[in-house]
This record gives C-alpha cells, sequence and structure tokens, in this order.
C-alpha cells in the first residue's frame, strides 16, 4: 500500500499498562469519501511510520446465524459511527429477526478503525474466546455517546467498565489491552479487508460479494429476496 497514514496507539499512557503499538492506516478515507475523514483522527497526531509483518489468519471472524446460509452479509462498521450505532438500533433488528435468525442469512460482523478508540473497543469486543462479542458489540452502541466521551484514560475506563458489565474480569481486560501482537494484527486485518473489499464509509455491507453502501430495511429486503 501507499501514502499509509500511521495511526500509533499508546496503551501506556490511555491504559496504564506497558507497550506502545504502531499500526498503519491505510489513506482509504480520503476527503468526502466517509463519514470520519482521515486528517481529522485524533491518532493520527502520534503517527509512526513503521511496517510490520504480521498474520492475520489469526483473527476470529464474528458472525450470526447459520454457517451455511444460503446468503451471506459482511457488515463492515465502526464502533465511534454514529451511523453504525443508528442502522444497529434499527434495520440490524428487522434484519435478523426475519433473515438471520431464521437461517437465511450469515452475517459476518467487521470492525473498521477510524480512530484509537474504536480499535479499543474492538479489543474489548474480542477479549477471551469471543463468546461475548455481540453481547458487548450491543452495549458499545447503545453507549456510544457516553463512552466516547473524556480523556483517552477516561474512555479507556469507559471501556473497561463495558467489558466487566459484560462478565470479563479486570483480569481478564489486562491481558487483552496489553497484547500488542494482537492489536497490531487487528489494524492490519482491518486494513487488508478495507483495501480487497473497497471499504471508504460505514456502515457498508458485502451482499453475497456484491458491495453496498447504508440502506434502509425494505432496501436491504429487496436485495436479499432477489437472492
Amino acid at each position: 500500500m501507499n501514502n499509509k497514514i500511521f495511526l500509533g496507539v499508546v496503551f501506556a499512557a490511555a491504559l496504564g499498562v506497558g507497550g506502545i503499538v504502531s499500526g498503519s492506516f491505510d489513506g482509504l478515507f480520503g476527503t468526502g469519501a466517509s463519514d470520519t475523514q482521515v486528517s481529522q483522527l485524533p491518532g493520527a497526531a502520534s503517527a509512526q511510520s513503521a511496517d510490520v509483518a504480521v498474520d492475520t489468519s489469526t483473527v476470529q471472524e464474528m458472525f450470526l446465524g447459520d454457517e451455511d446460509a444460503p446468503i451471506t452479509v459482511v457488515e463492515y462498521a465502526s464502533y465511534t459511527c454514529p451511523h453504525c450505532r443508528s442502522f444497529h438500533e434499527g434495520v440490524f433488528k428487522d434484519l435478523k429477526r426475519d433473515y438471520i435468525d431464521t437461517g437465511k442469512v450469515k452475517f459476518v460482523y467487521r470492525e473498521v478503525y477510524f480512530d484509537r478508540f474504536g480499535l479499543w473497543a474492538s479489543i474489548v469486543a474480542r477479549c477471551g474466546d469471543g463468546s461475548k462479542f455481540f453481547g458487548i458489540t450491543d452495549l458499545l452502541y447503545q453507549g456510544q455517546s457516553e463512552w466516547t466521551q473524556g480523556s483517552p484514560a477516561e474512555i479507556a475506563d469507559n471501556l473497561r467498565k463495558i467489558g466487566l458489565t459484560a462478565g470479563l474480569t479486570n483480569d481478564d481486560l489486562d491481558a487483552c489491552f496489553s497484547d500488542g501482537v494482537n492489536a497490531q494484527t487487528l489494524v492490519t486485518w482491518f486494513e487488508e479487508n478495507a483495501e480487497r473489499d473497497g471499504i471508504r464509509s460505514t456502515p457498508s455491507f458485502m451482499i453475497n460479494g456484491q458491495l453496498n453502501s447504508n440502506m434502509s430495511y425494505d432496501q436491504f429486503k429487496t436485495i436479499l429476496d432477489a437472492q
């Protein structure tokens, strides 16, 4: 990739644990191309230029529904994106009821990292064996306007409280927050996904391999029924 913006994620200052992780954030989100532009990223101020070879095959794919469903919907979303919150509070509930829970759709959720706080939220959601991922995702969207407020240290503490509410322990969270290899792997995984699938805004949806932008439930229903 060319023209990367490297997003430095500093855990020592914000999370109270050791280590500095630098991840690369590709310049996919150009002017007018997304809800949050690269130049406005909070993490861009701590940019670092360093390429690291990372194996992303270890990242667990998070999905709901029948693994063998005839239709696969992949959502690309950011935990700090208000439009993603609106989707999960509205359209997603209808999709889950009518298509995911009935075995018609396998719904895959892939994170996009507009900023370091979205990455930290992802680390909390994926902490442990992944069984709490969608429950924590619900909590993150429900409380988005609250946990995203304050200093980095306060946001980190807010995220810790969400993890504890979901049943994780402080030891679990300390281990996940201090795992620099995992953080670097997630950022690289995001970059690979975004470049391969042409993701330039959130939420975006791959429906059986076809890219779609945010849409209403009726628009979703028309596309899914046609499949």
